[in-house]
């Protein structure tokens, strides 16, 4: 079975010294919890992931889930370690204490869900999207729809989905054919069919409240006709009590590539009864609230599976002897030197840690915005807070995943031949993560969104304000001897992003499709540079530590010398994707169809 640590040591980092999260007077709710808390919090999580969710991983992959007589069935073990999880109050950590949450802010949050995902994702999707269903509803549900499902959502009594996609429309909602007539007291009609319905049916709780997508009879043409719906798969009786079955059903299953312990089910809406969420023709707003809490997570899966990837891999070339190195026995008491002295094994691991450490933190520094968004006491602060997590929403989804995806198939790559066998764990990573990069909006997608909304749409107001904070960054350290290898490295980097945004900027005007063409190495080269950054501010905290004096030299050395790693070999590929952006975005715009 595969082996986890949880990064306990990294999240202290993270949150006491970069972020400095135990110092933010203006943030409401943030004086309440202090670094003995927090600890203790994902101390928690840690022991309960790896100790429970772990164990079920390989075994739920095997198994599946097996739909008879119209139910789910989810694996062994799944039931039981979800009641425990619910028992133990890990589904209340984040949500609002109004309706039996702990209040907890989203950065102390993301990291309990960085480890669930690493664990076992297939079981994590299952409390993912009922918080996401919780906060569609929270945000803009009434409040007689609050008091309703809130309480059981927050405790993972209930659960959630959300759902979007029909078998002829995918990305393109405008295009689902899913009817909502109204019906007595308030209610709606829903009927139609769904796919790709993550967690749409299970045995772990007693209740589901799917969150869907329809059209009332008047509603205008396009997406803006689109309205929000929460359909329960039993019907609520006024003391809360639950009453008959709804008219839904799971009518099948998705036999999938990986994920196997999460059920991905075909949902089928006959007249089903639901309420409406927020204001009627409005459900695309109200889901996106979901989506983007979803795109979060989505990313931190990129994450968390390629970490938990990469320490297995790191174990295995440790204790893996083959050959020597090409500078001599390493290892002479053995046959051979393990397979960690070799340089590609090497390139392959360091790469791994460096995306793995610096996406941590920049998923931090995002769960830190959507906090302020949300908590902070200046309107503007909060303002510019929802902006930057806006703008960083398709690189912690797109970027991360694709990354993340490559950082799976390096670890599965270091096993050699016993990568691709079961029994090692690391074909079932590859598999189960290969999904982050399509759902919730393809990573084509989020490159589309990050070119075409932030950076065209609102002039760039987003990407001025970040590109303000780089610059402030060099500026503090350019004095700085010791700084000067990750000042330059991202400078280097921001100044071809920098380029890049020109050419399409200027492009863009006269040919509109350099947009699409160009969007995917753009995402690439604002991901890597944004990593930079957060090297950077790794880099200038280490030591500041180091010369504060500390019992802990070689930990900020070890970020020290990963921070250089990535200014060498990951800062090095700005320059190419600018280059493939100016050159052959062009071509692929204009290249005729029939020449395919």
């Amino acid at each position: 079975m595969p082996i986890y640590q949880a990064p306990l040591r990294d999240y202290q980092f993270i949150l006491s010294e970069l972020l400095n999260i135990y110092q933010q007077p203006n943030l409401s709710g943030f004086d309440e919890i202090d670094p003995e808390l927090a600890d203790a919090i994902l101390q928690g999580v840690a022991d309960f992931t790896t100790e429970i969710m772990l164990p079920l991983n390989a075994s739920g992959d095997l198994e599946g889930c097996q739909l008879v007589d119209g139910k789910v069935i989810t694996p062994k073990g799944f039931k039981q370690a979800y009641k425990q999880y619910v028992d133990d109050g890990w589904a209340t950590l984040t949500c609002d204490p109004e309706y039996g949450g702990q209040g907890l802010p989203e950065v102390i949050g993301t990291f309990a869900t960085e480890m669930k995902t690493a664990t076992n994702m297939a079981f994590a999707m299952y409390p993912g999207l009922t918080h996401g269903a919780y906060s569609a509803i929270h945000v803009h549900g009434s409040d007689a729809l609050k008091q309703k499902y809130l309480a059981k959502l927050v405790s993972g009594e209930w659960t959630g989905t959300m759902n979007l996609t029909e078998s002829h429309a995918g990305t393109d909602l405008a295009l689902l054919r899913t009817k909502a007539t109204p019906a007595a007291d308030g209610q709606f009609a829903i009927s139609g069919e769904k796919i790709f319905i993550s967690s749409g049916d299970h045995d772990l709780a007693e209740n589901i409240i799917h969150l869907v997508l329809a059209k009332l009879p008047d509603a205008p043409e396009g997406v803006k006709g689109i309205s929000l719906f929460a359909v329960p798969k039993f019907m609520v009786n006024d003391d809360g009590s639950l009453g008959e079955a709804n008219s839904l059903s799971a009518t099948g299953l998705e036999h999938k590539m990986g994920i196997h312990g999460n059920s991905t089910c075909v949902m089928h809406f006959d007249n089903a009864l639901g309420e409406l969420v927020g204001a009627p023709h409005q459900g695309l707003k109200a889901m996106f609230t979901m989506m983007n809490q979803a795109r979060l997570g989505v990313g931190i899966q990129g994450l968390g599976v390629s970490d938990i990837a990469y320490q297995n891999a790191l174990e295995y070339a440790k204790g893996r002897i083959q050959g020597r190195a090409l500078s001599g026995a390493k290892q002479p008491e053995q046959a051979a030197d393990s397979i960690l002295v070799h340089g590609d094994v090497r390139r392959m691991l360091l790469s791994q840690k460096a995306f793995n450490e610096g996406t941590r933190a920049l998923m931090g520094q995002q769960a830190l915005w959507l906090d302020s968004a949300e908590r902070h006491t200046d309107p503007a602060q909060a303002k510019q807070a929802s902006m930057l997590a806006a703008l960083f929403t398709p690189i912690v989804k797109g970027f991360v995943t694709d990354q993340g995806f490559k950082a799976c198939v390096d670890a599965q790559q270091v096993y050699g031949g016993h990568g691709y066998i079961n029994e090692w764990g690391m074909e079932q990573f590859v598999r189960d993560i290969r999904i982050a990069m399509i759902y919730e909006g393809t990573n084509g997608v989020q490159a589309l969104d990050l070119v075409g909304r932030k950076l065209l749409s609102d002039k760039g107001a987003a990407l001025t304000l970040w590109s303000g904070m780089v610059k402030q960054l060099i500026q503090e350290n350019s004095a700085n001897a010791n700084m000067q290898p990750y000042i330059a490295g991202l400078m280097d980097a921001a100044g071809d992003l920098e380029k890049a945004t020109g050419f399409i900027v200027k492009s863009a005007s006269t040919n509109p499709d350099i947009i699409g063409a160009a969007s995917m190495a753009y995402m690439q080269l604002f991901g890597i540079t944004t990593l930079a950054w957060m090297w950077t501010r790794i880099a200038a905290t280490s030591f500041a530590a180091i010369e504060a004096g500390t019992e802990e030299t070689e930990f900020y050395k070890g970020k020290l010398k990963t921070a250089q790693f990535y200014m060498s070999y990951w800062g090095s590929q700005t320059r190419s994707l600018r280059k493939q952006i100016e050159s052959s975005s062009a071509h692929i715009a204009n290249f005729d169809d029939a020449d395919f």
